[in-house]
């Protein structure tokens, strides 16, 4: 059986996770919609996803600070928006002993 994502809104941590960020970075470049959680995408669809991402940000040299101005806004948006609400559902951002 393959392993499947559980989605943006039910991901671990608040969705603060790599793949939690894969997802958000797809809806900053516009290469999925915003309603779209990849909920249920298995391994080979985020692996798409990835690259797609990743070719993006390749761009911008991987940095949000050399992102366009239209892009940048949404970029810190999206995250802004994910670091809320994970904080409401009890993510601390500090490194435990093991990380």
């Amino acid at each position: 059986m393959k392993q499947r994502y559980a989605g943006l809104r039910n991901d671990e941590n608040g969705s603060m996770t790599h793949l939690g960020q894969m997802v958000r970075d797809g809806r900053v470049f516009g290469l999925i919609p915003d309603a779209e959680d990849c909920a249920n995408w298995d391994a080979e669809q985020m692996q798409v996803l990835y690259e797609k991402v990743y070719a993006e940000w390749g761009k911008y040299a991987h940095l949000p600070s050399r992102l366009p101005d239209e892009l940048r806004a949404r970029h810190a948006k999206i995250y802004q928006d994910a670091i809320k609400h994970a904080k409401a559902n009890g993510w601390d951002p500090e490194l435990g002993d093991d990380n």
